[in-house]
């Protein structure tokens, strides 16, 4: 299928049903920068009024509304807020980077969006004197984007902690920033961030704060906490171990799995006692006593206990989660493959762990049929697996197959089943685009 097929947007869908093997190719749409969309699609998802958001990278955020065939985009200058505040509410000086990486629908009309902080954002809060630039440690982060009759409001997600937080969490904390997965939980009005180093929890009613500081009450946010073990660099020493948090699962009692690049952890937060303490959730996770919920989803030589050098780790490296029906939760990996957890974090099963299949980039349950959609790294294209039955979308997908497919959604309206998939830039510059597939 050449490129040409693909370019034509929405008037390119494919009526004539292309048959490869027993899968006919009916009911795709895809859209690329002809029709507004971003060479570069990090992130996809629908907000509850129908509005198609997308990530776009560096090129901002996009926003398709229902029956429109043209993307808007939005960027600093509309009001995007890649940055955090200043204690008198003022911006940092410098530069501002903007790299949107993640979306997540909310009500309609409102979108919570990720970035990429700049740099080395996770540690120049601690570096000495003029190494300590505001324009870095305070950049990247999320904003609540909601729809006006003008364009967009935003309220901007500081994820960081004041000199005198509140409870036993430590202050001066500034080292989540670059967020690259977000779950909203409707049932129990919950945000979820997925970042660097840790997550961290946000209120989804936030208003902008610029005076906060990081104070509890008025932050929207309490972060942040991570599964973390002692591991041991090539000279010996021993550094805290904890990276990267890009799976998230929600549990139907607002419980949250979280994956990261180590360890993957059920962060217990509405079931602690009393519910919603951040806190004591955090120490179910951290403390030494929660060893049990620190899960080695594909084990290290050496266990947390013997403490792990470099020769000794099997990073998890985990790019997904998909919750099943029965609490059991597939977890997958950027070079592991896909693994599936029982409900108490026991590992029961591998799968797509050779070859190109193991480079998956994201994951998600269709939750019409219960089957897995994978996304793939190295022109592996998708991937849908029911009852360990796997069928390969590659071919239909023309150029786009050697795209990454960074993000999935997968949502059911009016009874149908509307699975929306992001293609990323390859990394011989050429552009990604969107699709959108609502067949069988």
């Amino acid at each position: 299928m050449s490129r040409s097929w693909w370019r034509r947007g929405m008037a390119g869908v494919f009526a004539m049903g292309l048959m490869y093997g027993n899968v006919c190719w009916a009911n795709w749409t895809f859209f690329d920068p002809a029709q507004g969309a971003p060479r570069d699609a990090w992130g996809i998802t629908e907000d509850d009024g129908g509005n198609l958001w997308i990530a776009g990278g560096e090129e901002g955020l996009f926003l398709l509304r229902p029956e429109a065939t043209q993307f808007e985009r939005f960027t600093l200058t509309d009001g995007l807020r890649p940055y955090g505040y200043l204690e008198d509410g003022s911006a940092p000086v410098g530069p501002k980077y903007l790299k949107v990486i993640s979306v997540a629908g909310g009500p309609p009309g409102t979108v919570f969006v990720g970035y990429e902080g700049q740099g080395a954002c996770e540690s120049n809060f601690y570096r000495p004197g003029r190494e300590r630039d505001p324009n870095i440690y305070k950049s990247g982060d999320a904003d609540k984007v909601t729809l006006t009759d003008t364009g967009i409001q935003v309220a901007h997600y500081d994820i960081s902690s004041g000199t005198s937080s509140e409870s036993g969490e430590a202050g001066d904390r500034e080292k989540v920033c670059s967020v690259r997965r977000i779950v909203w939980d409707r049932k129990y009005g919950n945000l979820w961030f997925g970042a660097n180093h840790a997550f961290a929890w946000g209120d989804p009613n936030h208003q902008s704060a610029p005076t906060c500081n990081g104070q509890h009450h008025c932050s929207g946010v309490r972060e942040h906490t991570h599964p973390h073990i002692n591991a041991k660099d090539a000279s010996g020493h021993v550094f805290r171990l904890t990276d990267a948090y890009h799976g998230i699962a929600v549990l139907p009692d607002g419980d949250v799995w979280f994956g990261g690049a180590n360890r993957t952890t059920r962060f217990r937060f509405m079931t602690v006692k009393p519910p919603r303490d951040f806190e004591s959730a955090r120490k179910k996770s951290e403390n030494a006593s929660a060893i049990a919920n620190r899960i080695d989803v594909w084990p290290d030589l050496v266990d947390e206990i013997g403490i792990p050098g470099p020769s000794d780790r099997v990073d998890d490296i985990v790019s997904g989660m998909a919750l099943m029906p029965d609490g059991s939760v597939w977890v997958s990996s950027y070079a592991r493959g896909l693994a599936l957890l029982s409900p108490t974090g026991k590992v029961n099963q591998y799968a797509l762990n050779t070859g190109p299949d193991r480079f998956i980039t994201s994951l998600v349950r269709d939750p019409s049929d219960d089957s897995l959609w994978i996304g793939l790294r190295w022109g592996g294209g998708l991937i849908r697996m029911k009852d360990n039955q796997v069928t390969r979308y590659a071919s239909a997908l023309g150029s786009l197959t050697s795209r990454p497919i960074w993000d999935l959604q997968s949502t059911v309206r009016a009874g149908q089943r509307r699975l929306l998939v992001a293609f990323g830039r390859d990394e011989y510059g050429h552009d990604g685009g969107i699709g959108i597939y609502v067949g069988d």
